[in-house]
């Protein structure tokens, strides 16, 4: 990482509540990672974050550390993540990599995250070399045209909810009503559908665009188990964090392109909830599969 991105990194909430490419480029900036040492990386946070850091910001720096130590003609298929402790934002996260196998088709990773001596995140990620096979998949829901739906801060307009305030690197297009306004209408949806996409243009880099979409994977995705029960996080007393993610990439896609992101919840109980959701490219290409356990405390 060089010293510009890493100030550009470092002031990725200084902007105010706008997006663009400005914003985006500082998200770029964040997952420039830092090379220390051979198979350890260091990680900084944006200047103003919440509590926590967020946990597609850590996903997506782990899959960068994991993904810088494989041959480039590999890409990513899986990856299998546990949210261990909150991250710290006011320090680095240094991520350490073991390789785990480099065989002749499939490539294995281990990164585990670590701040102040102690395990934050743990990730395991597969790499595979190109092949044919036999192929098939789910058509894309029928949904409006992204460009034809509200903007977030549209939608938003009338509601105090803090975490909608900060800077957004990715532009969400809610295509059914958000869980904030059902809240109030009594609707209890059981799919909760987002279009999404790098708000901004992207480099030319496939791993980056992998690592841009496990990002976003992070955002919305509990909303689908909060949406069943009518409550929402600035909204409602909710304690919420997530558990472990998992994420399957099927097939090549640009992360600044538009994207659905089509989510729903299976089951809660214990204070967790299961969400589980598919991105489909803008053509109608299944392109990721994703599911997420998280900690929801409604109090």
């Amino acid at each position: 990482m060089t010293e510009m991105a890493r100030e550009a990194a470092a002031g990725f909430d200084t902007t105010g509540g706008v997006g663009g490419q400005p914003v985006l480029d500082r998200l770029v900036a964040l997952l420039d990672l830092e090379k220390i040492e051979e198979n350890i990386f260091r990680g900084v946070s944006p200047a103003h974050s919440p509590v926590r850091v967020f946990g597609g910001q850590v996903a997506g720096q782990a899959l960068v550390a994991a993904g810088r130590t494989v041959p480039e003609e590999r890409k990513v298929h899986s990856l299998h993540a546990y949210f261990i402790r909150g991250g710290d934002p006011s320090v680095p996260i240094v991520y350490e990599v073991d390789r785990i196998r480099d065989g002749r088709s499939f490539t294995t990773r281990r990164v585990v995250g670590i701040q102040h001596g102690k395990a934050i995140f743990s990730l395991s990620a597969s790499f595979q070399k190109d092949e044919g096979g036999i192929e098939h998949s789910e058509a894309m829901p029928d949904v409006p045209d992204p460009e034809s739906l509200p903007t977030l801060q549209e939608r938003a307009e009338g509601y105090f909810m803090g975490h909608l305030d900060r800077p957004r690197p990715i532009d969400l297009r809610y295509v059914n009503d958000p869980p904030w306004v059902t809240r109030k209408s009594g609707e209890r949806p059981a799919r909760n559908q987002v279009w999404m996409r790098a708000d901004g243009k992207l480099p030319d880099q496939q791993l980056l665009h992998v690592c841009v979409l496990t990002y976003a994977s992070d955002m919305t995705l509990l909303d689908s188990v909060l949406a069943r029960h009518g409550v929402y996080w600035d909204l409602d007393k909710v304690l919420g964090a997530s558990l472990d993610h998992a994420l399957w990439f099927h097939r090549p896609f640009r992360a600044d392109e538009w994207f659905l992101y089509d989510s729903a919840s299976p089951t809660a109980s214990g204070a967790r909830g299961l969400a589980t959701g598919r991105f489909f490219a803008a053509d109608g290409t299944h392109i990721a599969t994703v599911v997420q356990e998280g900690l929801l405390r409604v109090v």
